[in-house]
């Protein structure tokens, strides 16, 4: 009921009244039976609503026998979600994605309401049955439409993919954010990097995804993405359509779910996210990222359920890399970063570099790059340098020097 009504705040209407009604019986025509669908028209007149929003899946049939019923707009889960991404949307990355989700949802939704436009024949002569309906011409354009949108979203995913490339060519490490929506993610964003993205206290404050330069005190330089917010019930026209920002997390080093505690809901939004998750690997055939969970808003949590947060830590010690923050405060943000870092550590090894005067480059590569934890000088300038790697770390090192990497690094145990 909150999230619902957060929906609504966030579309900028203001909320006459808010009810759960048990539908024990959807009926085909309205989803409400008839006592429910008659105080319901009561409210509507009383309040003076100009729109009811049905926090549920409409069918079309559904959605127009309620406006006709009641006098006024209807609009289901999907249409008010995608009534939000529309007044969120600022890039033109954000207004193609919203416009795509927009199409498909609409084609779902044409029904006949224009047979006094169908022509009565169709083809060559007298027995041919009813040719193309007002229905039929309205879906080709719709296709069209969302033909042309796939088109440019294939750009903007190639400009993407150009991006990322860049990013890797920079042996940049990537790190993204994701999470249920109004879970804190641009706010710990803001405390990351420094940034100032519009946090507010609202579901889908943010919807075009940033890009900002983190710098971590060992590893140096990353590059941290907050996504757009998930959500339970998120419809798949949304998914597909905003396939090309959430592929951003997908091809991170590392993702960062940042989870509400002080939610009531918390554990059922944690399994939306993942879900969500698992929609997006299957589709891209991408496998997960490695995943450290932040355990936002800790300043609201009570002290009697901070200790029960405590004890799960403890619990989950060895299967999962849990931080308790507060985004707000700046509360454990230091332990996260130490987390990032151990986790994009994993698999470090310590090699001994051999290096002569003639190997500049591979030097301030390694300072660059590595983690140099004793280094020193020869007579006539050569080095010898004691340095930790990732298995990715010495993957780029070999691509980049590959007679060095073959011939003058011993593995030190």
């Amino acid at each position: 009921m909150a999230e619902s009504a957060g929906l609504v705040e966030a579309l900028g209407c203001e909320l006459e009244f808010l009810r759960a009604e048990n539908v024990r019986k959807p009926t085909p025509g309205y989803l409400l039976s008839g006592g429910l669908l008659e105080r319901l028209e009561a409210d509507v007149k009383s309040h003076g609503c100009s729109i009811v929003i049905i926090d549920a899946a409409l069918t079309p049939i559904q959605q127009r026998n309620l406006e006709n019923r009641l006098g006024i707009k209807v609009i289901d889960r999907t249409g008010l979600i995608l009534e939000i991404f529309g007044l969120r949307a600022r890039t033109k990355e954000g207004t193609l994605q919203v416009e795509l989700a927009r199409l498909l949802y609409e084609r779902s939704r044409l029904v006949r309401t224009w047979t006094h436009l169908e022509r009565q024949r169709g083809g060559r002569g007298f027995l041919g049955g009813p040719g193309e309906t007002q229905l039929e011409a309205d879906k080709r354009m719709i296709d069209r439409a969302v033909g042309r949108l796939r088109r440019d979203l294939a750009d903007v995913q190639r400009t993407r993919r150009v991006q990322r490339q860049g990013r890797t060519r920079r042996e940049s490490l990537i790190i993204a954010l994701v999470g249920y929506t109004n879970a804190g993610k641009s706010t710990l964003f803001n405390r990351l990097t420094g940034a100032n993205v519009m946090a507010k206290d609202m579901p889908f404050a943010t919807l075009d995804t940033t890009i900002r330069k983190l710098d971590l005190p060992t590893l140096g330089e990353a590059s941290l993405i907050d996504t757009v917010g998930f959500i339970s019930d998120l419809p798949t026209h949304l998914v597909d359509s905003f396939r090309a920002t959430l592929e951003e997390a997908l091809s991170a080093d590392l993702l960062i779910h940042v989870r509400d505690r002080s939610s009531d809901s918390d554990e059922e939004q944690k399994q939306d996210v993942l879900k969500v998750l698992g929609q997006l690997s299957e589709l891209t055939e991408t496998p997960l990222p490695p995943m450290i969970e932040v355990w936002n808003k800790i300043d609201l949590v009570d002290a009697s359920v901070r200790g029960g947060l405590d004890a799960e830590l403890e619990r989950l010690s060895g299967q999962l890399v849990a931080i308790p923050v507060s985004a707000v405060t700046g509360e454990g943000v230091n332990d996260l970063i130490g987390a990032i870092e151990a986790v994009l550590d994993q698999g470090r090894k310590r090699f001994r570099a051999h290096l002569s005067n003639k190997d500049g480059a591979l030097r301030a590569w390694l300072h660059e790059h590595a983690q140099v934890e004793q280094e020193t000088f020869g007579e006539v300038g050569e080095a010898e340098l004691e340095v930790s790697l990732t298995k990715d770390e010495f993957g780029r090192l070999a691509a980049k020097f590959p007679d060095a990497a073959a011939s003058q690094f011993e593995h030190m145990d």
